[in-house]
């Protein structure tokens, strides 16, 4: 599995909560589970145990060989993490970008990642039936195993597929940087990677992998229309045969308020008690006074962009503010959305608290402490925070979009039935009118407390989503064998070896 961010080694986002969670459960369904991710320093030497394990691994970039250092860590006794160390590309105070943009050698970074990872499996001898790439930043996996990997080459056998976590983010750079992918010169063109003039990695991954998925069957219908596919809509629907829509799970081990180490109380379904100190804390952690206890507390953890709905919340901010009620925001993001909130927590510093950061011990906090948690996005492929929210007892609410739509259902007080409120229209009206309806309902306190408990009893856990991609797997590792492909070892179940055939491969 090739990611470019896994938790708890780096994370700026969701991205990293599959990383560090969904190999976990394959290797619990009997899979044989390798990570593969760049060496980011400054986050990865906080976690013992990274050694390298090959050194100057040469790696072609363009007409340039640049050596590498593998290093090899732990995500659990089961799944092994390598560390594609090269410290002028991933030395760096960000993964991706500054707040002020992207980093400007993204794409040599990134094809050098994509190379790197291939590269390393005959080197630390592993021989993968399926290469399950993450987002942008792997998409040229997919390319080069199907152009560039000849019928005798290590990964011949080998099968890939490509999940879309985001399909706003694509990689795209200049037509002139296509030389230095090294893939043949027929792939720059409408059917290969060539897009709108230039290059695009997801396009790239699109039309190479085996298999395409993403995080939600919701997103995988709309990634194919004109509104949300990022003129990607067609190259899409021509594959929509290999298509598939999984909702992503959640790490119950992390989040969990029944023992999450983060929280000034733990609580359950049965016993709420806990959660009544828990925004005690919250309030105290983020300095808002405590007269907020028995008035709605509102939390929002996010990346704070466009795409998550910001802008809707400075349109009705003053309607907020008209409400005796608390804020609690926590994220980086773009500046514009760093300078708004900075001027709104200043200009009320009673109600609202900023945390311009990244803090995994406060996001626990706010998912734990808040009433309420906000998600009014332009476009959701998944979301986790709803579904974290709904665990905790803080009620959720969202725009009906992608994973949001599929995982919350509108409470309706008539049934008593619900775990949210949720909005279809991005308007600033249609999401004050939602936010509205939760705020009137938090002081029937029966009714508020029906609402938390029915969605603390829903359940993502990741068993359910992983044994979705493991047929998926099987599925795609049987149709490459039809197609051609003659592993040498045993292939097409993605369980672990027995005795047996661990014996018969040394033999």
């Amino acid at each position: 599995m090739v990611f470019s961010e896994v938790a708890p080694f780096a994370k700026t986002g969701g991205l990293a909560d599959v990383g560090g969670a969904l190999p976990l459960a394959l290797s619990n369904l009997g899979c044989q589970v390798r990570i593969v991710m760049p060496f980011y320093n400054r986050f990865v030497e906080e976690f013992a145990g990274a050694d390298p394990v090959v050194e100057n691994l040469p790696v072609e970039l363009g007409s340039q060989v640049i050596n590498t250092d593998i290093y090899r860590g732990q995500l659990n006794d089961t799944v092994e993490v390598y560390f594609i160390r090269r410290d002028e590309f991933f030395d760096r105070t960000y993964l991706y970008g500054t707040p002020k943009g992207d980093y400007f050698d993204n794409f040599q970074r990134f094809t050098y990642f994509c190379k790197a990872a291939l590269s390393l499996c005959p080197a630390v001898q592993f021989q993968p039936d399926i290469i399950h790439c993450h987002d942008w930043q792997s998409g040229l996996i997919p390319a080069y195993l199907k152009h560039l990997v000849a019928a005798e080459d290590y990964l011949a056998a080998t099968a890939s597929m490509f999940t879309i976590h985001n399909i706003a983010y694509q990689g795209q750079f200049a037509a002139k940087l296509f030389p230095q992918t090294g893939l043949p010169g027929r792939f720059f063109s409408m059917d290969g990677m060539e897009f709108w003039g230039g290059i695009n990695f997801v396009k790239a991954a699109i039309v190479c992998a085996d298999v395409i998925t993403t995080v939600s069957p919701r997103y995988s219908e709309e990634i194919q229309t004109k509104e949300y596919g990022h003129k990607l809509e067609g190259v899409l629907q021509m594959h929509r045969r290999k298509l598939h829509g999984i909702i992503n799970g959640v790490n119950y081990e992390e989040w969990n308020p029944e023992n999450d180490r983060y929280i000034a109380a733990n609580y359950s379904r049965e016993n709420l008690e806990g959660k009544h100190m828990c925004k005690l804390d919250l309030l105290r952690t983020v300095k808002l006074p405590e007269r907020l206890m028995n008035r709605p507390l509102i939390g929002v953890v996010s990346r704070l962009a466009d795409q998550k709905g910001f802008d809707l919340l400075a349109a009705v901010m003053d309607k907020f503010m008209a409400y005796d009620l608390g804020l609690a925001i926590l994220g980086v993001g773009e500046d514009k959305y760093h300078t708004m909130l900075t001027a709104l927590a200043e200009r009320y510093p009673e109600k609202i608290a900023v945390r311009l950061e990244f803090d995994e011990r406060l996001a626990h906090k706010i998912e734990a402490g808040a009433d309420m948690f906000l998600m009014p996005s332009q476009y959701e492929p998944c979301g986790l925070n709803q579904m974290y929210s709904l665990r905790y007892g803080t009620v959720p609410i969202v725009r009906a979009t992608g994973g949001l739509y599929d995982t919350i259902t509108p409470f309706n007080p008539t049934k008593g039935e619900g775990v949210g409120f949720r909005f279809t229209n991005y308007k600033p009206e249609s999401f004050w009118d939602a936010t509205k309806k939760a705020l009137d309902l938090f002081s029937q306190t029966e009714t508020w407390r029906q609402i938390m408990k029915n969605g603390m009893a829903m359940d993502f856990s990741w068993q359910s989503s992983a044994q979705q991609y493991l047929k998926l797997y099987e599925k795609t590792v049987a149709e490459k064998k039809r197609a051609g492909g003659s592993p040498a070892t045993e292939r097409g179940t993605g369980k672990k070896k027995t005795g047996d055939a661990r014996q018969r491969d040394k033999a």
